[in-house]
């Protein structure tokens, strides 16, 4: 049996296995389902692979390379998969997805490398293609290393400003398009360059590029980021398909790269701000970090119990809770739904007030919720239960920070001014579960606190809910 014809029609079936198994990540319900079709799909890619005719001209050592490369990775994906904590999981995704542009890039290097040594020079489409998929597979992974630096707490989550920092990323990304436009001009025996000493120079450029890109972007903004490097990652493979003529590559690359501008698209519309302030405008900046809470400076923080806080949620008839990263830390989903539980069995109404950007990554508090067995029901975006705050007994809020601020509503100067956020401080009652008054990513204080309305629960937040819980059981 020839496995060599078999190849296009297996890369067609990964391809629309691929397709489905996006389909299905759009929804909670056949989120697993679509991750299993798109796996699949993958093993069978990878399989078929080891029959293609240029891998086998290559011989046994190199398919031994190969996997035992795939050893190392299986390995890697597994031990991060099952040990690296939900937390730490935005880390990983950085991580992951860095490595994935900057095999990208090095798929360019090879690839340019083999065509100036076996024969003439590349024709300019394939110069093309190597070059742009060695500059957004740098700047993917160099990107993708300071987001994971700024998430790890490695680097600082505060946006990093410098003097002329504009003009110094303007003028990196110039030089390196310029050199980029040499290559493809070479390639087409328009002009003579010296190809390897640019090819390595862009490269570095490629780096440098992704470094000023991210590193000026502030912690709160992460979840955009990751989603902007991800399809920069999804571009880069479908550039190193081009390179390698592998159409399955340029299929996938292509999904993954369209999919992730569709999502930054839709994080920079819920933050009500166009994705060149994000990454310009250095949201989360030292500057704002002074930035306090203004109105009544009479207003103080009311502090409250675990017991009050149960009395209060005990007597409700309609309870919001807004998860933020504050859970997340904590852990404290599961302890969450055990209050869940109790205050349905009184005949509360509890739902979930989802943030797009509440986390550190797109559908981090979905996952972290699901994760506890919360029906997925309850849990309701922004736009959905918005307006239900002004009817609910009791918001109870999770360590979630600036999705929560009313300055961003009413104070101009404020750096999240503009965004929206939950309308928490339309409820009745406010219980807010916190470690300590620390600002949030954005660096500023929330007025929240300071609302007569809301009761300050300090502490972890899982310990914070199982005092709740247990005295709710006090109660019983």
């Amino acid at each position: 049996m020839d496995l060599q014809a078999w190849i296009p029609a297996a890369y067609l079936v990964a391809a629309v296995s691929f397709v489905l198994g996006l389909k299905g990540l759009s929804g909670p319900t056949t989120a697993v389902a679509g991750n299993r079709i798109a796996a699949t799909g993958m093993l069978l890619a990878v399989a078929f692979t080891f029959a293609a005719k240029e891998l086998q001209e290559f011989g046994a050592a190199a398919i031994g390379l190969t996997l035992g490369a795939m050893a190392i990775g299986t390995i890697a994906g597994v031990a991060g998969g099952r040990l690296v904590k939900m937390t730490a999981m935005p880390q990983m995704v950085a991580l992951f997805n860095g490595a994935g542009g900057g095999s990208a890039a090095l798929v360019a290097i090879l690839e340019y490398g083999h065509g100036l040594e076996v024969g003439p020079q590349p024709v300019w489409g394939a110069a093309l293609s190597t070059v742009l998929g060695l500059m957004i597979g740098g700047v993917s992974f160099a990107g993708s290393a300071i987001a994971f630096g700024k998430l790890q707490g490695i680097l600082s989550p505060r946006a990093y400003r410098y003097p002329a920092q504009r003009l110094i990323t303007a003028v990196v990304f110039s030089v390196m398009i310029l050199l980029a436009l040499a290559m493809v001009a070479d390639a087409a025996g328009l002009i003579l360059v010296p190809q390897t000493t640019v090819l390595w120079i862009v490269a570095v450029l490629a780096l440098l590029a992704g470094i000023v890109l991210v590193i000026p972007i502030g912690g709160a903004d992460m979840p955009v980021v990751i989603s902007l490097l991800n399809a920069y990652t999804g571009l880069a493979v479908a550039m190193a398909g081009f390179a390698l003529g592998n159409q399955l590559l340029i299929v996938a690359g292509t999904l993954v790269g369209a999919s992730g501008t569709i999502l930054t698209r839709l994080m920079s519309k819920a933050m009500n701000r166009s994705l060149a302030n994000v990454l310009f405008a250095g949201f989360g900046a030292a500057a704002g970090a002074a930035v306090a809470a203004k109105g009544d400076e009479t207003r103080t923080v009311r502090e409250v119990s675990a017991e009050d806080a149960a009395i209060l949620l005990g007597y409700a008839q309609d309870v919001i809770v807004v998860p933020g990263y504050g859970m997340a830390v904590a852990q404290a989903q599961h302890a969450v739904r055990e209050l869940a539980d109790m205050l349905e069995s009184k005949g509360v109404t509890v739902r979930y007030a989802i943030h797009p950007v509440a986390g550190r990554m797109p559908g981090h508090m979905n996952v972290l919720l699901a994760e506890a067995n919360i029906p997925y029901e309850k849990l309701k975006d922004m736009e959905e239960i918005n307006d239900d705050f002004k009817t609910a007994d009791v918001a109870l809020v999770i360590g979630a920070n600036d999705v929560t601020n009313p300055a961003a509503r009413s104070d101009r100067s404020s750096p999240i001014y503009g965004m929206p956020i939950l309308n928490v401080d339309q409820a009745k009652n406010i219980i807010v579960i916190k470690r300590s008054m620390r600002s949030g990513f954005a660096g500023i204080d929330n007025e929240l606190y300071l609302d007569p309305k809301t009761g300050m629960l300090f502490g972890d937040a899982k310990e914070a809910v199982e005092r709740v819980v247990s005295e709710l059981k006090k109660a019983a």
